[in-house]
């Protein structure tokens, strides 16, 4: 049964590896660049007309690679698997209308505000009402009316609450990703290892799963998520995915992401912390997703306050552009940072497991 892991993770790889300079020459022909802001650092400049909407790319091998590797392996598919691959494509159905208006019909804002919201509401609203139906044989619907950080709190929200709920962190992710997208390769490594993240806790929670309560040694500490190896299986699809495409989009990128690509991720990483049971372990596991956001949040908030601006520029990452830092410099050192969040992440979810035992 972990051979799928295997098999997903592998093929999303090749896929982004052959599929993704595919898509940068039909992009290229077609004149589909990115669109640069005249107010960021001037070495962004040489960017302007660069194929975006490379996001395409990932959700395309993504979705092959995780039914691709069902076939192989003679599993059927999992509803939650099914329901975050659903909620990736529908955000980036969104990121692409956006990016689409945006470059081909030359209108630099790309979807109006309420278009775009309207977008992302259907989609979120669609997902967090189908993951509270469908329970299996044990009871368990893919998601839980119950607050979650290593696993599920004691005390419920309701129905109506928990989809209000699943899409703040749906929105949050989104724009938090979206935000991140800003450096050559920067959300692109990032996600990789959230990814990875949850790749690992979808096998230790397929391996302790109350499913196989009888097996376990203490079935006190055991996991109350449906389809946990689904969720890993979708995971690693997008870690190789996501591996596959930063060959192309590292500095200097040949291919953006897009909002195409930014939206999606975001959702798929909302899907699988709802689904899992760990969603306010995300903030963490994302944590650079999340210092990006608030700085933009700062930023905004002490101008409106004050008057004044906390950094040179916002969302972080070009503050420390314009401070000189050079653009790899500043990716790496927040690659570190992502990496550290995960790592402590991971940490507290095995130490909430052996606390339980």
């Amino acid at each position: 049964m972990m051979n799928q892991i295997l098999f997903a993770g592998a093929i999303g790889l090749f896929l982004t590896l052959i599929g993704t300079p595919l898509l940068i020459k039909l992009l290229a022909r077609k004149g589909y660049g990115q669109y640069i802001r005249d107010d960021g650092p001037r070495e962004h400049h040489a960017k302007r007309g660069t194929p975006t909407m490379g996001g395409i790319a990932f959700i395309l091998a993504t979705i092959l690679a995780y039914f691709l590797s069902k076939v192989i392996s003679g599993e059927p598919p999992r509803l939650s698997g099914v329901l975050v691959l659903g909620l990736m494509a529908g955000m980036g159905l969104v990121g692409f209308l956006d990016d689409y208006i945006k470059i081909v019909k030359r209108r630099s804002l790309g979807l109006r505000a309420k278009a775009k919201m309207t977008g992302q509401l259907i989609v979120g609203v669609t997902f967090a009402v189908l993951s509270l139906q469908f329970a299996d044989a044990q009871g368990q619907t893919p998601a839980s009316t119950k607050i979650s950080f290593v696993q599920d709190f004691g005390w419920t929200i309701g129905p109506v609450l928990f989809v209000v709920w699943a899409l703040f962190m749906i929105l949050a992710m989104s724009n938090g990703v979206n935000l991140t997208d800003g450096l050559d390769g920067l959300a692109t490594g990032a996600s990789v290892m959230v990814f990875g993240a949850y790749t690992f806790i979808g096998v230790w929670q397929f391996q302790e799963s109350c499913a196989n309560a009888q097996t376990l040694t203490n079935p006190a500490a055991c996991f109350e998520v449906r389809d946990p190896l689904d969720l890993a299986v979708v995971a690693s699809a997008l870690m190789g995915a996501c591996f596959g495409f930063l060959w192309w989009n590292t500095s200097p990128a040949k291919i953006f992401m897009g909002d195409t690509g930014s939206l999606a991720l975001g959702g798929a990483l909302a899907g699988l912390a709802i689904c899992s049971r760990t969603e306010l372990l995300l903030a963490l596991l994302g944590g650079l997703f999340v210092l990006i956001t608030m700085s933009v949040v700062i930023q905004v908030g002490s101008f409106r306050l004050t008057g004044k601006r906390v950094f040179r520029m916002a969302p972080l990452q070009h503050h420390f552009e314009l401070k000189g830092w050079s653009e790899v410099l500043v990716v790496v050192r927040f690659w570190i940072i992502q990496g550290m969040c995960v790592i402590v992440g991971l940490g507290l979810f095995y130490a909430g497991w052996a606390a339980d035992k």
